[in-house]
């Protein structure tokens, strides 16, 4: 009697959508079998790891055409039911093929065929010597780093990796060998998962708000609902978040904690391990590739009750999931804008569905689509209307640019603002979301300005190092002398940056020490936690800086915060311009006055009169959003209706014009085919027209049902054909319209 025939039908990191038919290694029982295996696969040419997404007794290929697998990587399943059914989901959903799904998914060592097993790290420890050492004897200035990094190892008795190490001591790397040398430490290879001995600070007393909304949760321990937990910045939405997790964790299961930037990882990790005496993982970019397999690895087998990182960390494995919470749920950073295109907020939301557990959203500042959630009754209302504690909330200055002329960026009301604080011996933060020292340079005489030659772009002048940068494809000029079509040599800067305004105030209070926060000069793994660092302990006096300084910070001795140029986003082509610019102008006037210090915050503006912006500093975020979804209401636009955004690039651009205007016949044909109610706008080129020598074109398609828009889409994308040389991608849900 014949065996019956196993297929093994198999996610490929390809960009194919389909699985592909397998048949099982050769001598290898097929009752060894489960989904969720990996396997050493021939694809074409390469050899590759594959994901077992499903097991069969047929396949439309005949049996002798079906290609063997070469090994069989993992002995069970590497991945749980619950996660693969979230990954089949993202693939339908986003409209991506499912191996390139399950590779986003995985660790990077595992798609390539790791052994799913912890790895060993190279850490440090603690020695008696040092374990017995009095801190309070390192009290000279020099000694006050070598206090701090001594306090954390003895606060991790059994060790801490290097990457522990460093997310909580940015300067350690320089000073663990003088510490070695002195007999306090000594480095080890760490092979299980470690402890903090810091656990156990009790929790704070709440207010009735937060009281309420930690009773509302834990209620509902055992069963899905999404929860919009809206608070005022500093309003404690993090003690509510951890006396939720304390609960998961007396029930036996796991928390996932979901941040938008790897910057605000140490000061939330250092809340959590303050709280909770129990191992907890790490997962974000900056990883070493064994270090987020050996996180990874703690979530999946259950050591790791709680689970912190970034977008990608949603796709982490829990063995035993109890609660999802999505920290600043607004933030543009959870949606990935590159390949996979999926928001790390709504793939988290549907995981928590699928596991019958709740999650927490929480923001100061919700995005349109989640309070439209929250009216519709998707999700349950949690308000913290008030500050924790005796804080106040910031005064608001609208400062009117057309009479109050600024001195070089600056107003004169803000700059005695800031002089006051100086005087008073309290930190100022300036706030302009543009970094460089100018966005334009051009010619005083003739009106040149200088253009990045592979991009649609004007350059951004950068005076350290002084030279020209594309800000778009990273292409740096040096500084001309002369105009290169007039040859005058009257070329000036037009615009600020982060540069610019930190220059200014060097010139204005040449005493004061400025510390600048931006992209530019956070590029090394530590460089961001070194500067909280220094606003922490009171070495800096004027903050100057990006969106990057309005995220969750907490810097109690900050009392002025200054908007240097609110307009940009009054006037965006997207129409979500005004929604993010009201919830970044509210995040950082929320960094003034958290603690016993009053706030204000001073907003600059040559459009005071703007509606939507003097709704929103008179009245509020909430009167600002409901007059918002208003106007998006009216105009048809989301959460209103359902998009979809197809964008294409290619150096050729009669290509490009060709390509889009085939997708949009076909987009047309087949909503008349499938009778649904689909507009097809475009094609049009993009905001950026030409980047890195590509043009750039796109074509949006938009529907008042969402079943209608996915429709079509499955069908649609099989007639997306790019000639050779052309690049297309499909955002579902697109956040930016560029």
């Amino acid at each position: 009697m014949n065996n019956p025939l196993t297929v093994l039908q198999v996610a490929i990191p390809c960009p194919l959508p389909q699985l592909f038919d397998y048949l099982p290694p050769p001598g290898l029982d097929p009752a060894c079998l489960q989904i969720g295996q990996r396997l050493r696969v021939t694809f074409g040419r390469r050899e590759t790891v594959g994901l077992i997404l499903g097991i069969s007794n047929h396949s439309d290929w005949p049996p002798a055409r079906l290609k063997a697998a070469l090994s069989l990587v993992d002995e069970t399943a590497l991945l749980p039911s619950e996660l693969l059914t979230l990954i089949r989901w993202a693939a339908r959903y986003y409209h991506y093929p499912l191996g390139l799904v399950v590779q986003t998914a995985l660790p990077s060592l595992l798609g390539q065929g790791a052994a799913a097993v912890l790895p060993s790290l190279p850490g440090w420890r603690v020695t008696a010597e040092g374990a017995a050492l009095d801190l309070s004897s390192l009290n000279k200035p020099r000694q006050q780093a070598q206090q701090g990094l001594m306090a954390c190892l003895q606060a991790h008795p059994d060790g801490i990796s290097n990457a522990d190490l460093l997310a909580r001591q940015p300067q350690a790397s320089a000073r663990l060998r003088q510490l070695e040398k002195k007999g306090w430490a000594q480095a080890i290879r760490l092979d299980k998962p470690l402890v903090s001995a810091l656990g156990g600070q009790a929790p704070l007393s709440l207010n009735a708000a937060q009281q309420q909304a930690v009773t509302t949760v834990c209620s509902h321990l055992l069963g899905f609902q999404a929860f919009l937990l809206e608070g005022v910045t500093g309003s404690g939405k993090t003690e509510v978040y951890l006396q939720i997790i304390q609960a998961v964790i007396d029930a036996g299961r796991q928390a996932l904690v979901l941040v938008p930037e790897i910057n605000l990882t140490p000061q939330m990790l250092a809340r959590f391990e303050a709280r909770f005496a129990v191992p907890i993982a790490i997962l974000h970019s900056r990883l070493s590739e064994q270090e987020r397999l050996s996180a990874w690895l703690m979530a999946r087998d259950g050591s790791a009750p709680i689970v912190l990182g970034t977008r990608t960390a949603t796709w982490t494995p829990l063995a035993r999931p109890g609660v999802f919470i999505i920290d600043e749920e607004h933030d543009a950073s959870y949606k990935q804008q590159a390949g996979f295109q999926y928001s790390a907020r709504d793939v988290t939301v549907m995981r928590a569905r699928q596991c019958q557990v709740p999650v927490v959203l929480g923001s100061a500042t919700p995005a349109l689509d989640s309070l439209h959630n929250r009216q519709t009754g998707r999700y349950q209302r949690l308000s913290l209307p008030e500050r924790a504690g005796n804080a106040l909330p910031p005064r608001f200055r609208l400062i009117d640019l057309r009479q109050q002329p600024p001195q070089a960026g600056l107003s004169v009301p803000l700059l005695q603002a800031l002089s006051e604080r100086l005087a008073l011996g309290q930190q100022s933060l300036v706030y302009i979301n543009r970094r460089g020292f100018a966005p334009t340079y051009m010619c005083h005489d003739c009106g040149w300005i200088a253009d990045c030659t592979h991009c649609s772009a004007h350059l951004t002048l950068h005076q350290r190092q002084p030279s020209l940068h594309c800000h778009h494809c990273g292409t740096r000029y040096p500084l001309p002398s002369r105009c290169p079509v007039c040859q005058q040599d009257r070329l000036r800067p037009l615009g600020y940056g982060t540069e610019r305004i930190e220059q200014t105030l060097v010139q204005q209070f040449p005493s004061a020490r400025i510390l600048r926060i931006d992209s530019d000069n956070t590029r090394r793994k530590a460089a961001m936690q070194q500067l909280l660092t220094q606003i922490h302990e009171g070495e800096a006096d004027i903050l100057v800086g990006t969106q990057m300084l309005t995220k969750g910070h907490h810097f109690p001795n900050v009392t002025l915060v200054g908007v240097v140029n609110v307009d940009n986003g009054l006037f965006s082509m997207d129409f979500r311009g005004t929604e993010r610019l009201a919830q970044s102008l509210i995040q950082v006037a929320g960094r003034a006055g958290r603690a016993a210090l009053a706030g204000e915050v001073y907003v600059q503006s040559y459009h005071p009169d703007h509606p939507l912006l003097r709704r929103l500093l008179r009245q509020g975020y909430p009167a600002f959003a409901e007059a918002a979804l208003s106007e998006r209401q009216a105009a048809l636009l989301p959460p209103y209706a359902y998009l979809a955004l197809l964008r294409a690039e290619t150096k050729d651009e009669a290509v490009l014009q060709q390509f889009l205007q085939h997708a949009a016949d076909r987009a047309v044909s087949w909503a008349k085919t499938l009778g649904a109610n689909l507009e097809v706008l475009g094609p049009i080129a993009a905001l950026l027209k030409r980047r890195a020598e590509h043009h750039r074109g796109q074509l949006l398609l938009q529907a008042s049902a969402r079943a209608a828009l996915h429709h079509v889409l499955a069908h649609w994308q099989a007639d997306l054909i790019a000639p050779r040389g052309l690049r297309w991608s499909l955002d579902v849900d697109p956040q930016d319209l560029y």
